[in-house]
């Protein structure tokens, strides 16, 4: 990574963990852009070359992670499946999201605005597996690509609905863990 790169990604999470920090004390919705560029030391304008607006600070993906999980899905051995390697980038996506996704459950349930946001960002993190692995040729046919994305992205849904409030981070990657065997006992049957 070049020095402007490193100085770039220690920005985007300067300015992420400060709106973070600042969610949590004072809420997602008194908490203004304003505060959140002043807390990064940076200006509004800098704030807006990261993130498209406040509620992308919550859903969008730290930019190292996006990169690992594309290397990793690039580069699986041959004789892994695509389930195999799906499997091990969900898992890597939320626990990449440890720290935040609590937060993010919490004010969520506050504003409506973030639940539709949360909505359009699992919408482009199914954009970005969806291409990324439909330009590998060895992903083979496109609808069984397509379908195993479609059961791996179901089954983070379904361990993220079934995470009781009163529980830990640690309990949702257990039922993730559990909901990516389950369907991956059938995805089996999908591929030669």
């Amino acid at each position: 990574m070049s020095l402007r790169e490193r100085k770039k990604l220690a920005a985007w999470r300067a300015i992420s963990d400060a709106a973070l920090r600042l969610f949590e004390e004072h809420g997602y919705e008194a908490t203004t852009i304003e505060q959140i560029a002043a807390a990064a030391d940076v200006s509004r304008a800098t704030f807006f070359n990261y993130f498209a607006g406040k509620e992308a600070v919550l859903f969008d993906q730290d930019p190292e992670a996006r990169a690992r999980w594309r290397a990793r899905l690039e580069s699986r051995d041959p004789g892994e499946s695509l389930w195999d390697a799906l499997t091990t980038v969900m898992l890597d996506v939320s626990e990449g999201l440890r720290e935040r996704m609590p937060l993010m459950r919490r004010l969520k349930t506050q504003s409506p605005a973030l639940a539709q946001a949360s909505r359009a960002s699992g919408d482009q993190l199914r954009t970005d597996l969806r291409t990324s692995i439909l330009a590998q040729p060895r992903s083979g046919d496109p609808m069984s690509a397509t379908l195993q994305l479609n059961l791996a992205l179901a089954a983070s849904a379904t361990a993220y609905e079934s995470w009781r409030a009163d529980e830990d981070f640690d309990t949702y990657l257990l039922r993730l863990r559990q909901c990516l065997e389950h369907v991956g006992a059938g995805v089996e049957s999908l591929t030669p």
